[in-house]
């Protein structure tokens, strides 16, 4: 069997240098060594936590954007949005009917938004949050997905698409590929200015497709201890480090490391950062100029990557309707 790795998209907001290192670099190299390539933007379960209509629109616009702009080749892989390719939300009712309520009860974000309940646990609960591991799994199914990258936050979420298969193909016939896990490194977290994973909500990220003087201005805003010049540096613990680390070849990290010994200033350390950092992001940011000033090119790219995605989802949904008993009347 071809290995087919399928890569949901989160939708919520600008993408950051976070989401690149965390996100989008490692799961670009990892579709260069699959057969296929599956990359969706998950609109869908983006309305299950925000109904801001115009959120919405723009923040799929931008998120697809930085995807196309970091080097996503829609030739190699398919690229589309979730809501473009209505097969899914039919297999996500499919398999909601053989799924256990049980099953979803023991979902991870379910129960941690239950917990914040102290009389009705289902206060503001809604049915898209307790069942939006089914309409996951119907994303990794349709495609007969051999094998999906989870962050340690999604594990639980894969282990329930497996289940579901396999109940699936009990009760009926042996039809969806049971995916295996590309477990992502857990110990990675990137640091942003503050010295905290880096993250919208704590307002300490680096931007990924702003200019270069505002880049610049991010980085030279990271916090740092106010050891002086000719004072060695711990680069242990050291955000301006740890980023470096991420766009720096080993022989780059060690003479930054030679540097931190010597007791260089944090304004130069921080300067040697941008300077690695902006090489690595120009031909990005060259490539998103092109882009936003030509929306009908982004149209077209999702518009042919749902055309290719629906010529398999349209075979695989025909086989499972009937199996299920859902056909023409003979």
């Amino acid at each position: 069997m071809k290995k087919r790795i399928l890569t949901g998209i989160t939708t919520t907001g600008i993408p950051h240098i976070g989401n690149y290192i965390g996100a989008i670099k490692p799961a670009l190299e990892l579709a260069k060594d699959s057969d296929e390539s599956f990359f969706f933007l998950a609109d869908y379960h983006a309305i299950i936590k925000n109904q801001n209509s115009n959120e919405i629109s723009d923040s799929v616009k931008d998120v697809a954007l930085a995807w196309l702009s970091c080097g996503l080749d829609t030739n190699c892989s398919y690229f589309y949005r979730q809501s473009d390719v209505p097969e899914i939300l039919e297999l996500s009712w499919i398999l909601n009917c053989v799924t256990a309520k049980g099953l979803m009860n023991r979902s991870h974000a379910y129960k941690a938004a239950s917990a914040l309940n102290e009389k009705d646990p289902d206060k503001g609960i809604s049915m898209g949050l307790f069942s939006y591991p089914v309409l996951m799994a119907a994303d990794i199914l349709m495609f007969d997905s051999t094998h999906v990258p989870v962050g340690s936050d999604q594990i639980q979420h894969l282990e329930m698409t497996r289940d579901i298969a396999i109940r699936f193909n009990h009760l009926f016939k042996p039809l969806l590929t049971i995916p295996e896990p590309i477990i992502q490194d857990k110990e990675k977290v990137i640091l942003g200015i503050d010295g905290r994973k880096m993250s919208k909500s704590y307002g300490n990220i680096i931007p990924l497709l702003e200019n270069e003087k505002n880049l610049k201005k991010s980085i030279m805003k990271i916090i740092t201890n106010s050891l002086e010049p000719g004072t060695p540096k711990d680069s242990k613990n050291c955000t301006v480090f740890d980023l470096y680390k991420n766009f720096a070849s080993e022989n780059d990290v060690i003479n930054l490391q030679k540097l931190y010994d010597d007791g260089i200033s944090w304004g130069d350390a921080k300067d040697i950062l941008f300077n690695k950092v902006n090489d690595e992001l120009e031909p990005i940011r060259n490539r998103y100029n092109d882009l936003i000033n030509d929306k009908n090119k982004i149209n077209d790219f999702l518009s042919d990557g749902a055309n290719k995605a629906r010529v398999i989802a349209k075979d695989k949904i025909s086989e499972i309707r009937e199996v299920i008993g859902i056909k023409p009347i003979t």
